[in-house]
């Protein structure tokens, strides 16, 4: 039936049937479109895995497990460190300070390290008189010759304010660590006390040593290391182990007496209380030069005393100073003939200083020779020849030399042609390091 021949209500019913069928094709479209972009989204998320040809799709909990435990097998297969069994080497105080000196030594060109056996003036290295100051010369002689250390005296001392800038100046110019020293035991031959700067004079020894009060000593020592600490030094050739064993002895007014248990205890207690200041000593003159009248700083001096003699006396003051760990011990230009078999100077003879001080008393520290621009010296032996006996003989440092190039020269002369090997020289160094380096680490005990 066509659209003429229908009335007008079958006309009605027909437009209401389309209507109806294109609503519901309009509502078809919508809910697939919203199927699809609700797919899409899931597809996206990886929640709902795409069939690929040939494939069913796989349970989405299941998946993830496997991945998983693929994880968890791949980690197994990873090569796991393997756990030392070598156990942690905690090195020792002395052992640490062994590696940290052998580092500065292996640096060190000859020429410095036989510089470094010497403690010197600092007029010897900066050709002037009566240094006051840390001036140019004294930087270019430090350069020149890294000497191990300076002794000042009492023409280079002024003032405490002079003196301090002068000592830490003169550090301050060298490349290695300086001994900056002097000499002060109290009384009135010290150079402190003979310049005037250290006006609060300490008694001498003979005077606390007659008083018979080791407190005395002690408190000596003390006032006498806050003094010189204050002022940059380091280093005090003090305390004395020489007994005044024969009447007008050289060593009578540096002497705490004759006995040998008195002396230590005198001595043992002026070592502590500079100590107390981290102020180093050095024990002096072994094997005890107070068995003579005669001063080694005018000429020969001789000991008659016998071998049994310094052992039983002399030998046991400084065994108490071995045992308190000083650091230093000066051998003196005396001769002792029951030791040596002959007049050669203590200090040059191999018999006195390794044999004896080394090897029987055990003594592990620096040894260091008297003046050598003392008489006893200067007088029968060139600077040169002087320098290499007492290295030859064992001695680590030597002290102030009468002339220093020439005595440098000699010894680094001796070590090129094999005369001293230069393990001797390294040997000396280490000790010597161990003194100066030794609050570069704390000990732990």
């Amino acid at each position: 039936m066509d659209d003429k021949n229908m009335s007008l209500e079958d006309k009605r019913e027909a437009r209401r049937t389309r209507r109806a069928r294109n609503q519901f094709l309009s509502y078809l479209v919508v809910i697939l479109l919203l199927l699809g972009i609700a797919f899409g989204v899931v597809y996206a998320l990886g929640l709902f895995p795409l069939k690929s040809s040939g494939e069913q799709p796989e349970s989405t909990t299941g998946d993830l497990q496997s991945q998983v435990e693929a994880i968890i097998n791949s980690e197994e297969t990873i090569d796991k460190p393997v756990e030392s069994t070598e156990p942690v080497v905690i090195l020792t105080w002395e052992e640490k300070m062994e590696q940290l000196i052998a580092s500065t030594i292996d640096n060190m060109p000859l020429e410095d390290k036989v510089a470094g056996l010497f403690i010197v003036t600092p007029e010897a290295i900066s050709k002037t008189d009566a240094v006051t100051e840390p001036n140019d010369a004294i930087k270019d002689g430090l350069n020149q010759y890294a000497v191990g250390g300076l002794y000042f005296r009492a023409q280079n001392m002024k003032s405490e304010e002079q003196l301090t800038t002068l000592v830490n100046g003169s550090a301050a110019y060298s490349r290695y660590a300086l001994f900056l020293a002097t000499t002060e035991e109290g009384g009135k031959q010290g150079e402190l006390v003979k310049s005037g700067v250290y006006a609060q004079r300490e008694y001498s020894e003979s005077t606390i040593g007659s008083e018979g009060d080791t407190a005395a000593a002690y408190q000596a020592g003390f006032n006498i290391a806050s003094k010189m600490t204050s002022y940059g030094f380091n280093l005090n050739f003090a305390p004395s182990c020489d007994l005044a064993s024969v009447e007008n002895s050289a060593a009578a007014y540096n002497s705490y007496g004759s006995d040998a248990k008195t002396v230590s205890g005198f001595m043992k207690e002026m070592l502590r209380g500079m100590t107390e200041w981290s102020l180093n000593s050095c024990a002096v003159h072994f094997p005890g030069i107070g068995g003579t009248t005669q001063s080694t700083a005018d000429g020969i001096a001789v000991s008659n005393r016998t071998a049994e003699e310094f052992r039983q006396n002399e030998f046991q003051v400084f065994q108490a100073a071995i045992e308190a760990q000083v650091p230093m011990i000066m051998v003196g230009h005396m001769a002792a003939p029951a030791l040596t078999g002959d007049n050669i100077p203590c200090s040059l003879s191999a018999e006195v200083v390794t044999n004896i001080l080394r090897n029987e008393l055990g003594y592990q520290g620096v040894i260091i020779s008297d003046a050598l621009n003392k008489k006893a010296i200067s007088e029968y032996y060139g600077s040169n020849e002087a320098a290499v006996m007492a290295l030859k003989a064992g001695c680590d440092m030597l002290l102030m030399p009468e002339n220093f190039e020439q005595a440098y020269n000699a010894v680094l002369e001796a070590v090129e042609n094999g005369t001293i090997s230069e393990q001797r020289i390294d040997d000396a160094l280490t000790r010597i390091y161990f003194i100066k380096y030794a609050d570069k680490i704390d000990r732990m005990e």
